[in-house]
């Protein structure tokens, strides 16, 4: 049974949000794959940092922009824009955190969901538009 609003390509919307966060030069990304956790409230988590909420900000809504351009989805559910020290947008099938570095380390989503299968992604090298 598919969830209310799932998309059929994940995968595709998880590459563009990769690309929209190297191209704001987004750091310390990673991917958590749940789809192997049985009742998962999504298939990935992408979490990354940026340095101010300045960067935050824009890596947001530089994905929510390209997400809908290229896939021509929209965000479900988005809030944290009010003081962007942690920014979640929520596409269903994927789900993305954007934090400040601090309140990346204070909430460590990557150890609430550690049964998840984790690869850090190297935007620079893998994501990067030439």
């Amino acid at each position: 049974m598919q969830k209310k609003g799932k998309t059929q390509n994940p995968v595709q919307l998880k590459d563009v949000a990769l690309r929209s966060i190297a191209d704001k030069k987004g750091k310390n990304v990673i991917c958590l794959n749940m789809t192997r956790i049985s009742n998962s409230i999504s298939d990935y988590f992408v979490i990354c940092e940026g340095d101010s909420s300045v960067q935050v900000e824009t890596i947001a809504k530089a994905i929510e922009e390209e997400i809908l351009k290229t896939t021509g989805e929209k965000v479900y559910h988005k809030e944290g824009y009010e003081n962007a020290e942690w920014i979640l947008l929520d596409f269903v099938d994927i789900v993305v955190h954007i934090f400040q570095p601090h309140v990346r380390s204070f909430y460590n989503l990557e150890s609430l969901w550690a049964d998840a299968e984790t690869e850090e992604i190297e935007v620079e090298r893998e994501y990067k538009h030439v």
